[in-house]
């Protein structure tokens, strides 16, 4: 794990130089060994937090954080033998850092995911998800009622305290948390929100593509993959173009009509007729199983009536 912010207080400006060529040869060897890049957002992420992320990812990535100028120079200055990187370029925005990774980045998103913290709601901030308070008993005495009821939330007093009487959706996902509101949460004692590490982009083997890539699973490539073959090969076939995806169909069409004119002129090729030999037997096969379960059904009603007229022989002795 990398950590490089740069601090300005106590340091001369011939430190704060060696500090930022150091930055920048740290940065230009890890963009050299390393073919997975994953930018962050870093948004309301405490130092305590950071540390946290950094030692659960020890040993499987390297974490850098850094100012977006200095960042924003190595990124430039390595593109000059790995032109892809300045796809990067635009994303370094906001409070961003870079995770070095050789490892599966779907284990890593899902370990940053862990790794979130729950979060009260300040008062400015942009909600990331919806926030609903819950039905029932809030611990806030009956002087708080008006509060409460500001805020368009159904309650009553019951047993000395204020009850909220339904859940109610307090805030909408991208709504900015109000002032009251932010203060009725932390009444309430709920953390509403979760931040940590998210995936902004991924830069992998020279191509940079967005997080949400990483909600696909193999099944769902896979699937995504068959169904864009489907669709070409039908293509290929309406417009009768030989593609890879479209031969063997192409190929076994091919092969049906020259069967068919085979079977209408009489000239008949070595594995034309091995196939109509074969197609004559199994008719034939299935001729004779047809007539024998028609004998079958034949039979069995002859036996009735053979039993009835024994039956009737029995009464006719008894005249």
């Amino acid at each position: 794990m990398v950590a490089m912010a740069l601090h300005k207080a106590g340091l001369s400006k011939e430190q704060k130089k060696a500090k930022k060529e150091a930055y920048l040869v740290k940065m230009k060897k890890l963009l050299e060994e390393y073919k997975q890049v994953v930018v962050v957002k870093c948004d309301n992420v405490g130092s305590s937090q950071f540390q946290t992320i950094r030692k659960e990812l020890r040993g499987t990535c390297e974490f850098v954080m850094g100012k977006n100028t200095l960042i924003r120079k190595a990124i430039k200055n390595q593109a000059e033998t790995q032109p892809e990187l300045e796809e990067l370029l635009p994303h370094i925005k906001g409070n961003v850092g870079f995770i070095f990774t050789k490892g599966d980045l779907y284990q890593l998103k899902a370990k940053l995911a862990e790794l979130k913290a729950p979060s009260p709601a300040k008062a400015g901030v942009i909600a990331p998800n919806d926030v609903i308070v819950p039905a029932g008993d809030t611990g806030l005495d009956p002087t708080q009622t008006n509060f409460v009821q500001a805020l368009n939330i159904a309650s009553k007093i019951t047993k000395g305290q204020i009850e909220i009487t339904s859940e109610t959706l307090l805030i909408k996902e991208g709504e900015k948390v109000g002032v009251s509101q932010a203060v009725l949460l932390q009444k309430l004692k709920i953390n509403p929100f979760k931040y940590g590490a998210v995936i902004d982009v991924v830069y992998d083997n020279g191509i940079v593509y967005d997080a949400k890539a990483l909600d696909l699973t193999e099944s769902d490539i896979v699937k995504k993959f068959q169904e864009g073959v489907q669709a070409a090969t039908a293509i290929s076939l309406a417009a009768n173009l030989p593609t890879e995806a479209a031969c063997p169909h192409l190929m076994l069409n091919a092969f049906q009509a020259l069967l068919g004119f085979s079977k209408e002129s009489g000239v008949v090729f070595p594995l034309a007729e091995k196939i109509f030999n074969n197609m004559t037997a199994v008719a034939a096969t299935a001729v004779a199983t047809e007539s024998k379960t028609e004998e079958k059904k034949e039979e069995a009603p002859a036996a009735k009536e053979e039993e009835e007229e024994e039956d009737f022989g029995g009464f006719g002795d008894l005249f």
